[in-house]
This record gives structure tokens, sequence and C-alpha cells, in this order.
């Protein structure tokens, strides 16, 4: 089947591909491996505390990085297995995986294994996240795919700025456990629900996991012209991002003098403009195309990274607190929504290995970026300026791998070229 020829697939008594109920399953799928990423935090001091840690101790975030680790090594895996077997089947083995380490961290008795739990729990992660964005690619073409892709990835990346604030809600009712199952009874909705989804993958298009043919497929990625661009531009995004998510409570506390139920609100406030910028993202890329899109985002994100600078500056690095939103704002909208647009049009070309691309360019641009992010993390000190100077050289070490990526790239077809066929009818 070649990329131009449009998809078709049976429901089966399932639900309709590019219908309402597919995009939320798929969100959701998006939403239970973030919300574990983020929700833990609040839960580190109980954590300490019924441990014996000391009140000082950082071996409880390990817990974070536990999962980071198993999420980024099953990456690869899950997108090999789910090349190979389906989509439907690597979500939901994944679900089975998250549910598990979840029980599991929550009823450890000692770090060691709660950390062993978070591991497995972060390794099951993976296959629906790897699993949703293969479907999208396998449904949708150029500026549809975007489009959709920006609606999963909004959640993805929004959900763990509201993480926090429910997890606090959780421990003024219950103990740390209760966050734990809470994540836990998300991946049993999530496992119920993929019964819900159709399999887009069709069997002619599945690849063998013969160790030549996956290094094929490794490489069919990694050499598709414009591939290593697209990842450096994420790498670079992701990492300021990720930066931002660890450093903003303390930034707010220590620069601002804003603690307590100030950071939720604030952050959450940010994060709803994030995913306004995310719903709109959508009616730009119909109508002006995913490039031109792309590049307008990058004009707007360096806007506001350089106004960033140019005030952290002026200010010594504490500008005042109203200016500094506005400006933050104005850059993560832009840049909240260039990320699921790099990554539609990085997966464009992909589609004989939707499963493998997904998982090198969210195994890439996650490690990468958290490896960066964590660089800038301790450079950060009582000021705004190494974020402001992180925020500025991602806007434009992104939009030059962005270039490079659209010039070694050939210009994408038409619309008219790739349309998609949603019909319910086709082979199952």
């Amino acid at each position: 089947m070649s990329a131009t020829t449009p998809r078709q697939f049976t429901a089966g008594g399932r639900l309709r591909p590019g219908s309402l109920g597919f995009t939320v399953v798929l969100s959701m799928a998006m939403a239970a491996t973030a919300l574990s990423v983020d929700a833990v935090l609040p839960t580190l001091p109980d954590i300490r505390n019924e441990l014996d840690l000391g009140a000082t101790s950082n071996a409880a975030a390990a817990l974070v990085t536990a999962y980071l680790v198993g999420s980024s090594i099953a990456f690869l895996p899950a997108g090999m297995l789910a090349d190979r077997y389906g989509r439907r089947p690597i979500m939901w083995g994944g679900f089975v995986l998250y549910v598990v380490g979840a029980i599991g961290a929550s009823v450890a008795p000692s770090l060691p294994l709660m950390l062993a739990g978070r591991f497995v729990w972060g390794l099951g992660s993976a296959g629906p996240r790897v699993a949703a964005q293969a479907m999208v690619r396998d449904v949708y073409e150029g500026e549809r795919m975007a489009r959709q892709m920006s609606y999963i990835m909004a959640v993805f990346l929004l959900v763990p700025t509201f993480a926090p604030s429910l997890a606090a809600g959780v421990l003024a009712v219950g103990p740390w456990q209760l966050v734990f199952w809470l994540c836990a009874l998300l991946g049993v909705v999530g496992a119920i629900s993929v019964r819900t989804l159709p399999e887009t993958l069709h069997r002619e298009d599945r690849r063998s996991l013969a160790p030549g043919e996956a290094w094929r497929s490794c490489r069919l990625v990694l050499a598709t012209p414009g591939t290593v661009g697209y990842l450096v531009s994420l790498v670079a995004l992701f990492s300021v991002f990720l930066s931002y998510l660890a450093s903003s409570e303390s930034i707010l506390s220590e620069v601002f003098g804003r603690g307590g139920w100030w950071f939720p609100i604030w952050f959450g406030c940010l994060g709803i403009v994030m995913g306004i910028g995310m719903l709109c993202n959508g009616r730009f890329v119909q109508r002006i195309g995913l490039d031109r899109t792309i590049g307008w985002l990058f004009a707007g994100y360096g806007l506001g990274a350089a106004t960033m600078l140019v005030v952290a500056l002026a200010t010594s690095g504490r500008p005042p607190f109203w200016l500094f939103t506005a400006i933050l704002a104005g850059a993560l909208v832009h840049h909240a929504v260039l990320i699921p647009n790099l990554n539609s049009a990085a997966m464009r070309p992909l589609a004989h290995v939707a499963g493998t691309g997904t998982a090198i360019l969210g195994m890439v641009a996650g490690t990468g970026g958290a490896l960066i992010g964590a660089v800038i993390d301790r450079l950060l000190d009582d000021t705004i300026t190494p974020l402001a100077v992180g925020f500025a050289l991602s806007s434009v070490v992104g939009f030059l791998a962005w270039r490079r990526a659209t010039a070694a790239r050939p210009p994408a077809r038409p619309p008219a070229a790739v349309a998609v066929d949603l019909d319910v009818a086709g082979r199952a």
C-alpha cells in the first residue's frame, strides 16, 4: 500500500476512526501516561516520612527518574512490537504493565521495591503512548494528521501541568497511596477502553521482528530526509519545556515570593492558555498548511523568547511578576503548539514504520530533552535569567534545525493527493 492510498478501516462494532470517541480514547491513553510523571511530586514528602528517609533527603526523587527511565527504555521495543502485532495489543499490554507497576509501587514496603514498581510503571506507559500516536498516523495524512495529533498531544503536554493540583487535592482527603491507586484506576479504564478501538494496522503492512528487519526499520526512520533535523528541533523544545516544569515552582516562590496555592493556580492558568492554543491549531493548519503554520509559530515563539531574555537582562533576572507571566504565556502557547506540529511533519513519510518512527521520535526527544533540561536546572539561581536563556537558545536551535529538515525533505504533496477516506468500509 502506497503512502498516498486512501486508508479504510472496518469498525466492527468499535469506534469509527475520525469520530469524537476515537479521539477521546486516544487522548485518554496519552493522559494516563502523562499523569504519572508529575502526580507523584506532591507525595514525596509523605513518602519520605513513611520510609524514614529524612526530611531533607532527595532519595525519594528517584521515583520520578525510575519512571522516566522505564518509559524511555520501552519506547523502541513498544514501537517495533506495534509495527509487528498491531496497535491494540501493544496499547492493552502497556496498560496492564502500567496498572501492575502502580499497584506494586503503592504497596512496596521499601524504597528499592517502590523504585522497581515505578520502573515497571514507566515500562507500561510507553505502549499506550506509542500506539496512540501510531494510530493517528495510520488513519490520517497531512494537515488532518496534524490536527488530530495536536489534540492528543495537547492532552499529553497539559496533563502534567494539572497533575500536581489534582494530587494535592487527593492528599487533602487521603494518604499518598491514594494517588498511586488513582493512577492505577485510570490505567484499568484505559485497558478496558482499548476494546472500543479498531485495529488500524493492516496485516500486509506488519513488519517482521527479525533483527535485520528491525534494524532496517530504524535505519529507514533515521535515513528519511529531514528526520534528524526534526529530532534536533524537538529535543531543543522538549529540553526547555521540561526545565520549565521542573523549575516553575521554585521560580514562583523564590523569585517572586508567591508560594502556597499561588503555584497550582498560576500553573493551571498557563496550562489553559496552552490548551486554547492547541485547540485553535487545527484550524490554522487546515487553512494555511502545516509548514506555514510551523513557520509562523517559530516567529511568535522566537519573539516571546527574545522578549523574555531582554526583560530578564534589563531587570537583573527579577522582572515584575505580571510582566513575566504575560511574556511566559506568549512564549509557551507558541512552544506548546510547535511540538505536535513538528511531530506530525516528521511522521508524514513514515507510514510503513509508524510505530518505530513514533518510538524513535519520542525516545530521542524525551531522553535528550530531559538531559539538556537537567543541565538548565543546575544553572538556575534566584532569577529567571537561566530559564530565559534556555527559551532563547531553544527557539534558535529549534528553528534552524526545522529549516534544515524542510530543506532536506521534498515538498509535501497537496492535501487532495493524500486525502483520507474515513468511511467505515474496506478491510478488517
